[in-house]
């Protein structure tokens, strides 16, 4: 679902876009569906391209087709590659000077490279001509806003920081799946215990980004939030022993995991829990909207904040930009307006299994999941998820992904901490 892009296309990208024209969008209006552009396409750019995915998408582009009737959705999903195939695709589009009418981004740090780049353009006027400052809860906000401006609308907020179990393997080590471990170390002696029941591989596990959110997981379990959030802030050092002692922790998990790691996605890592050829597997929640469209039973799983880390709630957020010089901007800013509003949000995240960005959204309209998501969202203690965005540049994700990837093939922690940390300052 999510992934990382190669820095290199990313700043090739942005010289070929400034090439065309370092001028921006001169429309501000807020796009009411009345736009006077020729060209009444609009592009949207999105990895969204199957499952609870597409589900949440095309709840979104039947409540566009309501409010803004003068326009016309053309979808541009790009399947695969976790999203990553996406980006890459766009970095070309901006390169050729062709960006869409509005793309996908992830809310946070992410935004930072397209910003510095001259790719996308301040809409802070649309928050307020679409009430958005006043919907949306000011931390969320302050996640966005970058030296004083907003270049995204979050359409949710997802939690990434989730393990999801089958409990009839879990009863086979007679471990109680409702509750998790209180440590890393408490999972990683159910995780022995399920492997000398007879469970090959009891973590299932996928290539890139799921390896960089399982080794986030356990650095916010030994960190600590505070620790942890200073890891993207420059306040916590990479080369500390507490950093040392997390990450052996984590090469001692990846131990109990499938061989085929580094050649499967997330959704086949769900596959083998729910075959029972797993007992765990840690996702973000969109697996909550997945298990809908698979059809697979509440009964048949069970999920639960990953191990130490109850008391966090490790965000992300999919989010809509105006691309400096996209397709059709009124167009654009309409789709825009379609995605912060209550219809659009409820339309989406019911359909998606995030929860929607909005504070005046009613629980009693969610899911069993997103309801105890959104009561979670007001009560934990935010962290930001460098995976996906919150925390880390394009650039920086993209060195990550690559030692995360070195380390699954040849486990050297120190090699990977130094990594991490030069990732952290270089890129």
């Amino acid at each position: 679902m999510r992934g990382g892009l190669s820095k290199t296309l990313a700043l090739v990208g942005a010289a070929g876009l400034l090439a065309v024209s370092a001028c921006g969008n001169s429309d501000d209006s807020g796009g009411s569906g009345s736009g006077s552009s020729a060209n009444k396409d609009v592009t949207v750019f999105t990895w969204w391209a199957d499952g609870g995915e597409k589900a949440g998408l095309d709840g979104l582009v039947s409540v566009f087709g309501t409010d803004c009737k003068d326009f016309k959705f053309v979808n541009s999903a790009v399947a695969g590659g976790a999203g990553s195939n996406a980006k890459q695709v766009l970095a070309n589009d901006l390169q050729a000077g062709k960006p869409p009418s509005t793309f996908q981004a992830h809310a946070g740090a992410e935004l930072k490279d397209y910003i510095n780049a001259g790719q996308v353009d301040d809409i802070s006027q649309l928050y307020k001509d679409f009430g958005l400052d006043k919907a949306f809860p000011q931390n969320l906000i302050d996640n966005l806003t970058v030296d004083g401006k907003i270049y995204s609308i979050p359409a949710n907020v997802h939690r990434a920081n989730v393990v999801w179990a089958n409990p009839t393997v879990l009863k086979k080590a007679s471990i109680d799946g409702t509750k998790a471990p209180a440590s890393i170390d408490a999972w990683i002696a159910d995780l022995t215990k399920l492997k000398a029941a007879g469970v090959t591989a009891p973590l299932a596990l996928s290539k890139g980004f799921a390896q960089e959110m399982l080794v986030e997981a356990v650095l916010l379990a030994e960190l600590g939030p505070d620790k942890f959030k200073g890891l993207w802030d420059g306040k916590t050092d990479w080369a500390g022993g507490d950093v040392t002692s997390a990450l052996n922790k984590y090469k001692t998990l990846l131990t109990f995991s499938n061989t085929d790691r580094e050649a499967i996605d997330w959704p086949d890592a769900l596959g083998y829990v729910n075959t029972g050829k797993a007992g765990y597997t840690l996702m973000g929640d969109w697996v909550a909207a997945q298990q809908v469209a698979d059809k697979i039973p509440d009964s048949a799983y069970t999920y639960w904040p990953s191990p130490g880390t109850e008391g966090d709630f490790q965000f992300l957020s999919d989010s809509f930009t105006l691309p400096t010089n996209g397709a059709d901007p009124d167009g654009a800013k309409c789709w825009l307006k379609t995605v912060g509003s209550a219809e659009g949000q409820k339309a989406f995240n019911t359909k998606k299994g995030s929860i929607p960005a909005r504070s005046d959204a009613d629980p009693a309209d969610y899911p069993k999941y997103q309801q105890g998501a959104m009561a979670d969202w007001k009560s934990k203690t935010i962290v930001p998820s460098c995976a996906h965005g919150a925390a880390c540049t394009l650039g920086q994700n993209n060195d990550i992904l690559s030692a995360m990837s070195q380390f699954s093939g040849s486990p050297d922690v120190a090699k990977l901490q130094s990594a991490l940390g030069t990732a952290m300052k270089t890129s």
